[in-house]
């Protein structure tokens, strides 16, 4: 199995399509935001990681985010992941993450022992 794109989002909505295609819909895709709030602030992250199984893989394998600050390991994830082989799949991942000042968090996607995928998300402060 291998990473197709990995994004914080608002939200994902799955949809048919004509026959038996299917759309996915990828709402307020962001890789900044205004902290909604005065810091430290618990930020609960919306992160899809999309993913292809070609045909000759098993269909199982498991993905793992690690989300760094400044090279530290703040959250960890890890999740089976069940892809029929030829299809393609989606896993949201869903860390909490204080905030005590503003910065940028890094998630470290992978399948496996393969190779990374890195998603920067900055938190702002916040306005006023």
């Amino acid at each position: 199995m291998h990473i197709l794109a990995a994004l914080f989002l608002d939200d994902i909505q799955m949809r048919q399509a004509a026959g038996p295609s299917t759309r996915i819909d990828l709402l307020g895709v962001q890789f900044s935001a205004v902290a909604p709030q005065p810091l430290p602030y618990v930020w609960a992250a919306h992160l899809v990681v999309l993913v292809h199984c070609p045909t000759d893989h098993q269909g199982f394998s498991a993905l793992t985010v690690e989300f760094f600050r400044d090279g530290v390991e703040v959250a960890r994830n890890v999740q089976p992941l069940q892809i029929e082989p030829g299809r393609f799949g989606r896993q949201l991942v869903r860390p909490e993450i204080t905030f005590s000042e503003p910065g940028t968090i890094e998630a470290h996607c992978r399948i496996d022992a393969g190779p990374r995928t890195v998603v920067p998300f900055t938190l702002l402060p916040p306005i006023g």
